[in-house]
Protein backbone atom coordinates (compact mmCIF):
# COMPACT_ATOMS: atom_id res chain seq x y z
CA UNK A 1 0.00 0.00 0.00
CA UNK A 2 1.20 3.52 -0.74
CA UNK A 3 2.41 5.41 2.31
CA UNK A 4 0.32 8.34 1.08
CA UNK A 5 -3.05 6.76 0.21
CA UNK A 6 -4.88 10.07 0.09
CA UNK A 7 -2.31 11.96 -2.07
CA UNK A 8 -1.79 14.73 0.47
CA UNK A 9 1.98 15.13 0.33
CA UNK A 10 2.49 14.94 -3.43
CA UNK A 11 1.25 18.51 -3.95
CA UNK A 12 0.95 19.80 -0.40
CA UNK A 13 -2.80 19.94 -0.89
CA UNK A 14 -5.69 17.60 -0.21
CA UNK A 15 -6.68 15.99 -3.50
CA UNK A 16 -9.92 14.02 -3.07
CA UNK A 17 -10.30 10.68 -4.78
CA UNK A 18 -13.37 9.40 -2.93
CA UNK A 19 -13.89 6.22 -4.95
CA UNK A 20 -10.36 5.03 -4.27
CA UNK A 21 -10.20 6.28 -0.68
CA UNK A 22 -13.48 4.57 0.21
CA UNK A 23 -12.41 1.34 -1.46
CA UNK A 24 -9.19 1.31 0.61
CA UNK A 25 -11.17 1.61 3.83
CA UNK A 26 -13.99 -0.81 2.96
CA UNK A 27 -11.69 -3.43 1.44
CA UNK A 28 -9.38 -3.24 4.44
CA UNK A 29 -12.33 -3.63 6.80
CA UNK A 30 -13.79 -6.64 5.00
CA UNK A 31 -10.42 -8.35 4.57
CA UNK A 32 -9.68 -8.05 8.29
CA UNK A 33 -13.14 -9.32 9.24
CA UNK A 34 -12.78 -12.26 6.85
CA UNK A 35 -9.55 -13.33 8.53
CA UNK A 36 -11.16 -13.07 11.93
CA UNK A 37 -14.26 -15.02 10.86
CA UNK A 38 -12.18 -17.88 9.45
CA UNK A 39 -10.25 -18.05 12.70
CA UNK A 40 -13.59 -18.50 14.47
CA UNK A 41 -15.07 -21.26 12.39
CA UNK A 42 -16.32 -19.61 9.20
CA UNK A 43 -15.70 -21.83 6.20
CA UNK A 44 -14.98 -20.22 2.87
CA UNK A 45 -14.54 -16.60 1.85
CA UNK A 46 -17.10 -14.20 3.38
CA UNK A 47 -15.95 -11.16 1.40
CA UNK A 48 -18.38 -11.62 -1.53
CA UNK A 49 -21.22 -11.97 0.97
CA UNK A 50 -20.15 -8.82 2.79
CA UNK A 51 -20.06 -6.84 -0.44
CA UNK A 52 -23.47 -8.20 -1.46
CA UNK A 53 -24.97 -7.10 1.85
CA UNK A 54 -23.39 -3.69 1.44
CA UNK A 55 -24.87 -3.26 -2.05
CA UNK A 56 -28.32 -4.14 -0.71
CA UNK A 57 -28.10 -1.58 2.09
CA UNK A 58 -26.81 1.10 -0.26
CA UNK A 59 -29.76 0.54 -2.58
CA UNK A 60 -32.21 0.74 0.31
CA UNK A 61 -30.61 3.97 1.55
CA UNK A 62 -30.22 5.62 -1.86
CA UNK A 63 -32.32 8.62 -0.78
CA UNK A 64 -29.55 9.61 1.65
CA UNK A 65 -27.19 10.37 -1.24
CA UNK A 66 -27.83 14.12 -1.28
CA UNK A 67 -24.50 14.93 -2.95
CA UNK A 68 -21.38 13.14 -4.15
CA UNK A 69 -19.60 13.07 -0.76
CA UNK A 70 -22.70 11.47 0.79
CA UNK A 71 -22.41 8.56 -1.64
CA UNK A 72 -19.04 7.54 -0.22
CA UNK A 73 -19.75 8.47 3.39
CA UNK A 74 -22.86 6.30 3.22
CA UNK A 75 -20.85 3.39 1.84
CA UNK A 76 -18.27 3.55 4.62
CA UNK A 77 -20.91 3.79 7.34
CA UNK A 78 -23.00 0.95 5.96
CA UNK A 79 -19.88 -1.21 5.58
CA UNK A 80 -19.32 -0.80 9.30
CA UNK A 81 -22.88 -1.95 9.99
CA UNK A 82 -22.55 -4.91 7.59
CA UNK A 83 -19.33 -6.05 9.26
CA UNK A 84 -20.76 -5.73 12.75
CA UNK A 85 -23.92 -7.69 11.95
CA UNK A 86 -21.90 -10.36 10.17
CA UNK A 87 -19.78 -11.00 13.26
CA UNK A 88 -22.61 -10.99 15.80
CA UNK A 89 -23.50 -14.71 15.49
CA UNK A 90 -19.86 -15.68 15.96
CA UNK A 91 -18.70 -13.65 18.96
CA UNK A 92 -21.56 -11.50 20.27
CA UNK A 93 -22.03 -7.74 20.49
CA UNK A 94 -19.09 -6.67 22.67
CA UNK A 95 -16.44 -8.59 20.78
CA UNK A 96 -17.98 -7.73 17.40
CA UNK A 97 -17.81 -4.04 18.19
CA UNK A 98 -14.15 -4.31 19.23
CA UNK A 99 -13.17 -6.34 16.17
CA UNK A 100 -14.97 -4.00 13.78
CA UNK A 101 -13.31 -0.98 15.40
CA UNK A 102 -9.87 -2.50 14.88
CA UNK A 103 -10.65 -3.60 11.32
CA UNK A 104 -12.00 -0.17 10.38
CA UNK A 105 -9.34 1.96 12.03
CA UNK A 106 -6.08 0.06 11.80
CA UNK A 107 -5.56 -1.22 8.21
CA UNK A 108 -4.87 2.27 6.81
CA UNK A 109 -3.79 3.76 10.13
CA UNK A 110 -0.03 3.83 9.65
CA UNK A 111 -0.33 5.11 6.08
CA UNK A 112 -2.60 7.97 7.16
CA UNK A 113 -0.33 8.87 10.07
CA UNK A 114 2.75 8.83 7.86
CA UNK A 115 1.21 10.91 5.08
CA UNK A 116 -0.08 13.47 7.61
CA UNK A 117 3.28 13.61 9.35
CA UNK A 118 5.07 14.09 6.02
CA UNK A 119 2.64 16.84 5.07
CA UNK A 120 3.33 18.73 8.29
CA UNK A 121 7.06 18.04 8.44
CA UNK A 122 7.65 19.45 4.96
CA UNK A 123 5.37 22.49 5.29
CA UNK A 124 6.78 25.99 5.78
CA UNK A 125 3.74 26.68 7.97
CA UNK A 126 2.24 23.40 9.23
CA UNK A 127 -0.73 25.12 10.88
CA UNK A 128 -1.74 26.91 7.66
CA UNK A 129 -1.38 23.73 5.61
CA UNK A 130 -3.43 21.72 8.08
CA UNK A 131 -6.18 24.34 8.12
CA UNK A 132 -6.25 24.40 4.32
CA UNK A 133 -6.55 20.61 4.26
CA UNK A 134 -9.37 20.63 6.82
CA UNK A 135 -11.26 23.30 4.86
CA UNK A 136 -10.94 21.28 1.66
CA UNK A 137 -12.14 18.11 3.35
CA UNK A 138 -15.14 19.87 4.85
CA UNK A 139 -16.24 20.83 1.35
CA UNK A 140 -15.15 17.89 -0.76
CA UNK A 141 -15.07 14.89 1.60
CA UNK A 142 -18.02 15.65 3.88
CA UNK A 143 -20.44 17.79 1.91
CA UNK A 144 -23.97 18.78 2.83
CA UNK A 145 -24.55 15.75 5.05
CA UNK A 146 -22.52 17.53 7.72
CA UNK A 147 -23.07 20.95 9.26
CA UNK A 148 -19.98 22.90 10.31
CA UNK A 149 -19.69 26.07 12.36
CA UNK A 150 -16.49 28.09 12.71
CA UNK A 151 -16.64 30.18 15.89
CA UNK A 152 -12.92 31.00 15.62
CA UNK A 153 -11.13 31.37 12.30
CA UNK A 154 -8.00 33.53 12.14
CA UNK A 155 -4.26 33.23 11.67
CA UNK A 156 -3.70 31.66 15.08
CA UNK A 157 -6.76 29.43 15.57
CA UNK A 158 -9.21 27.43 13.50
CA UNK A 159 -12.17 25.95 15.37
CA UNK A 160 -14.49 23.79 13.32
CA UNK A 161 -17.53 22.47 15.21
CA UNK A 162 -19.55 19.67 13.63
CA UNK A 163 -23.18 20.31 14.55
CA UNK A 164 -24.71 17.58 12.41
CA UNK A 165 -22.97 14.30 11.60
CA UNK A 166 -24.07 12.25 8.61
CA UNK A 167 -22.31 9.15 9.96
CA UNK A 168 -24.23 9.32 13.22
CA UNK A 169 -27.53 9.93 11.42
CA UNK A 170 -27.07 6.77 9.34
CA UNK A 171 -26.02 4.65 12.31
CA UNK A 172 -29.01 5.77 14.38
CA UNK A 173 -31.37 5.05 11.49
CA UNK A 174 -30.02 1.49 11.41
CA UNK A 175 -30.20 1.01 15.21
CA UNK A 176 -26.42 0.88 15.35
CA UNK A 177 -25.52 4.03 17.31
CA UNK A 178 -23.14 1.94 19.41
CA UNK A 179 -20.79 1.92 16.41
CA UNK A 180 -20.49 5.72 16.34
CA UNK A 181 -17.32 5.85 18.50
CA UNK A 182 -15.61 3.71 15.87
CA UNK A 183 -16.19 6.42 13.27
CA UNK A 184 -14.75 8.94 15.72
CA UNK A 185 -11.76 6.70 16.39
CA UNK A 186 -10.74 6.70 12.74
CA UNK A 187 -9.65 10.33 13.13
CA UNK A 188 -7.00 9.32 15.65
CA UNK A 189 -4.96 8.08 12.69
CA UNK A 190 -4.18 11.64 11.59
CA UNK A 191 -4.58 13.27 15.01
CA UNK A 192 -1.65 11.29 16.43
CA UNK A 193 0.61 12.59 13.65
CA UNK A 194 0.40 16.13 15.07
CA UNK A 195 3.35 17.03 17.28
CA UNK A 196 2.77 20.47 18.88
CA UNK A 197 6.46 20.96 19.66
CA UNK A 198 7.50 20.08 16.12
CA UNK A 199 4.61 21.52 14.12
CA UNK A 200 3.77 24.63 16.14
CA UNK A 201 0.10 23.95 16.75
CA UNK A 202 -2.06 21.72 18.91
CA UNK A 203 -5.29 19.91 18.21
CA UNK A 204 -8.12 19.34 20.72
CA UNK A 205 -11.35 17.39 20.36
CA UNK A 206 -12.91 17.23 23.80
CA UNK A 207 -15.92 15.15 22.78
CA UNK A 208 -17.93 14.01 19.75
CA UNK A 209 -21.58 13.52 18.85
CA UNK A 210 -20.90 9.80 18.63
CA UNK A 211 -19.70 9.80 22.24
CA UNK A 212 -22.68 11.72 23.55
CA UNK A 213 -21.58 15.30 22.94
CA UNK A 214 -23.75 18.03 21.47
CA UNK A 215 -21.18 18.56 18.71
CA UNK A 216 -17.70 17.54 17.58
CA UNK A 217 -15.17 20.32 18.25
CA UNK A 218 -12.15 20.12 15.93
CA UNK A 219 -9.94 22.87 17.37
CA UNK A 220 -6.54 23.79 15.94
CA UNK A 221 -4.49 26.45 17.78
CA UNK A 222 -0.99 27.71 17.19
CA UNK A 223 1.43 27.13 20.05
CA UNK A 224 4.13 29.43 18.62
CA UNK A 225 4.20 32.79 16.87
CA UNK A 226 5.63 32.75 13.39
CA UNK A 227 7.47 35.80 12.12
CA UNK A 228 5.95 38.11 9.51
CA UNK A 229 7.52 35.94 6.80
CA UNK A 230 5.68 32.56 6.78
CA UNK A 231 8.73 31.00 5.09
CA UNK A 232 10.95 31.95 8.05
CA UNK A 233 11.86 28.69 9.90
CA UNK A 234 12.54 30.59 13.13
CA UNK A 235 9.57 30.81 15.47
CA UNK A 236 9.25 32.56 18.80
CA UNK A 237 7.37 30.86 21.68
CA UNK A 238 4.39 32.70 23.00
Amino acid sequence: MSTDPFDITATGEYVPEPERDTALIVDGLFADLARFAREHGYHGDPIPELHARLIELEAADAARVIDEPARYNLRMTLALIVGYRFLLPFVGATASSAVVRRAFVEPVGEAVRESTRMLLDTAADPFAVMVATVRAREEHAFGRGFVFEHPVDDDTSYHSDVRHCFYYEVLVAHDAAELAPTMCEFDTNWITAIDPDRHGFRFERATTIGRGGTHCPFHFDRTINRGPDPEDPVSTPR
